[in-house]
């Protein structure tokens, strides 16, 4: 018998020991004491009886459910809590049985996630893929050990990527995107990539994920128990002091367009869950990530600030000249801008109209020597005549 499923056959009979109905059931093993007997049961075995002396032979025949069961209560522990239930996800294991509202996807049994986990189980959280493995692919004794790294460099040589095994050194990268500049949002599709964490325990990749994207494995855990917190618009707005006093002041309409300008899947890998207020909707979808936003951001209250102040002018009517294809080309220029394109135009292509010397000619032709576009603007009388 393998020293693994020795020591998970002396964990097992001293929980049996400990518990008042003399009963473990989990992930499909179930095992009673019964006197001086046992009663082992699982999906392929039916119950029989088995003596004290001939248990550890016994559970030897079915060590995946003795040594599965042996990690994650002794290795993991923390029944009920948001990492446990993080690391059963990252394996396809259940979850319900911890306390969610909701079960794993497709989730796997124990004899066929022992054999994945053999090649790695492999998941996605947003930008980052993590690979769940046995320690030991030869003779797996039940222990798990977890590597990370960006969903791009899926597939890539470890020898290409700068390679840690200290989850606080996912805090650094999560600070830059791939230009150097400082990214405010950690949620943000910008994480960099041509790095990798290997060999981690359970509790440190839980640490580097919530360094990459903070609250977000705890806030999944929340809502997959059903008791995810939701602050609406409306609420946060009427709770806002100081300089944010304003912010209930954006008219509803205007809300949507935050949400359409903030809150996608193009701008934020969280799923949108608060809405203008109960019953009230917004009407951009709220995204298809795999943690919930559980109210607007700080982000999103500080540009809305200034869409606030902006909302509270009265339009004006303005002529200027254009041709057919420099209207298109304002358009085509404000789309750029707006997903982030402008890196990507090449300086040959003047076909595309947000390209670098198509709107230096634009503004060579339209703009004052001030820089300021040549428009006129209507009189408020002129426009009541």
């Amino acid at each position: 018998m393998a020293d693994a499923t020795t020591d998970a056959v002396d964990a097992l009979s001293a929980a049996l020991e400990d518990r008042a109905d003399a009963t473990i059931e989990f992930d499909g093993l179930s095992l009673e004491r019964d006197g001086d007997e046992y009663v082992l049961e699982t999906p392929e075995i039916d119950p029989r009886r088995v003596d004290a002396d001939d248990l550890p032979t016994a559970l030897d025949a079915v060590a995946a459910y003795a040594t599965n069961w042996r990690y994650w209560q002794e290795s993991v522990g923390g029944e009920g809590t948001y990492r446990r239930a993080f690391l059963r996800w990252c394996e396809r294991a259940p979850i319900a049985q911890d306390g969610a509202g909701a079960p794993t996807e497709d989730p796997l049994a124990v004899p066929e996630r022992y054999a994945a986990l053999r090649d790695g189980v492999d998941r996605e959280w947003g930008q980052l893929s993590i690979t769940a493995r046995f320690v030991d692919v030869a003779e797996p004794d039940g222990e798990r050990v977890y590597d990370l790294w960006h969903v791009d460099d899926a597939g890539t040589d470890l020898a290409e990527l700068e390679v840690s095994d200290d989850p606080r050194e996912a805090r650094e990268i999560a600070t830059y995107d791939e230009d150097g500049r400082y990214r405010p949002l950690k949620t943000a599709p910008t994480l960099p990539s041509g790095w990798a964490f290997t060999g981690l325990s359970g509790d440190e990749l839980v640490e580097a994920v919530e360094f990459f994207y903070p609250a977000t494995v705890a806030n999944w855990h929340r809502e997959l128990r059903g008791n995810l917190d939701v602050d609406h618009w409306r609420e946060t707005a009427e709770r806002q002091t100081g300089i944010y006093d304003i912010l209930d002041e954006l008219p509803r309409e205007a809300v949507d367009w935050v949400a359409e300008a903030c809150c996608v899947d193009s701008q934020c890998l969280r799923r949108r869950e608060w809405e203008y207020e109960a019953g009230d909707d917004l009407e951009p979808p709220g995204g298809d990530g795999p943690f919930p936003c559980r109210e607007p951001c700080s982000l999103v209250i500080a540009a809305a600030r200034q869409w606030t102040v902006l909302e509270s002018e009265d339009e004006r009517t303005y002529e200027l000249e254009l041709t057919p294809s420099e209207r298109n080309q304002l358009e085509e220029l404000i789309e750029a801008v707006a997903d982030g394109r402008t890196d990507e135009i090449r300086e040959a292509d003047v076909n595309d109209g947000a390209n670098r010397y198509r709107a230096r000619y634009l503004r060579a032709k339209r703009f004052d020597d001030d820089g300021a576009l040549e428009i006129r603007e209507r009189s408020a009388s002129a426009d009541s005549e």
